[in-house]
């Protein structure tokens, strides 16, 4: 049976991780078949934009700690495979949103943090329970600590407290938490916001706000100033003037998109 699933939709490639029995977690199954499912989605030109859920109760509980003991000695635990996935989520060329309606603990909020947008629902609850097991939170970092207020990464980090998802949206984690009734409205509303970004635009956006910044703030304003001609110049600058103009919708609408 397969760990993830995924479906295409409206320019919406939503995949879930569906190992409910073992509360999804980062097995290294699991972490192939969602690379996987990732790099399908990063491929199709139909998909703009990657909806990462779940079934069962809990969103993610970590890395799989069961296959994690039985690979002592071997050298090939399955936190050794968890960069590429947060690797594949953070550097997609097309917006990922993650929705999570329970629990997500250790390495399941790295995928959190590594999403663009983040939806939880109020009940779901958070820990970087790493310490309490007698490691750190050390590959999810890089992922989450961009994400994270400094003391808010201390505190966290550092006790394995649990927090809900009203503080996991205080702190930066998520983007929104909101009744768990209301998650898949939020969701939709986000998705419906992104869907009508064009590709080129949104995959130049992600970049740019990730890039590091020139050393002066004259090079900056330079490096920006050349950046934003050469996307007014494009064919899709072109074109969404032209659209805007004519007062239709672009040429890069998924079909059925309101």
């Amino acid at each position: 049976m397969p760990l993830v699933r995924s479906q295409t939709a409206h320019g919406v490639a939503t995949v879930t991780l569906d190992s409910p029995a073992n509360r999804n977690a980062l097995s290294t199954a699991l972490i192939e078949e969602l690379l996987a499912a990732l790099a399908a989605a990063t491929a199709d030109d139909a998909v703009r934009v990657v909806v990462l859920t779940h079934t069962g109760p809990v969103f993610c509980s970590g890395a799989d700690l069961k296959e994690t003991a039985a690979a002592f000695g071997s050298g090939k635990p399955p936190i050794n495979r968890l960069g590429e996935v947060l690797t594949a989520i953070w550097e997609c060329p097309k917006p990922v949103v993650a929705r999570l309606t329970g629990p997500a603990r250790a390495g399941g909020l790295g995928l959190i943090a590594a999403a663009d947008i983040a939806v939880c629902s109020l009940e779901a609850t958070f820990a970087f329970s790493e310490v309490r097991i007698g490691v750190i939170p050390a590959v999810i970092s890089a992922t989450v600590l961009p994400r994270l207020s400094p003391r808010a990464a201390a505190e966290l980090f550092l006790t394995g407290a649990t927090f809900d998802g009203a503080r996991a949206r205080e702190i930066g984690l998520v983007t929104a938490a909101v009744a768990a009734d209301q998650v898949d409205e939020a969701v939709s509303a986000f998705v419906a916001a992104l869907v009508r970004g064009a590709p080129g635009a949104l995959r130049g956006t992600k970049e740019l706000l990730r890039r590091r910044k020139a050393d002066t703030f004259r090079d900056e304003l330079a490096a920006m100033t050349e950046l934003s001609v050469s996307y007014f110049g494009s064919a899709e600058g072109i074109e969404g003037i032209m659209a805007f103009r004519d007062k239709r919708d672009p040429n890069w609408i998924p079909d059925g998109v309101a």
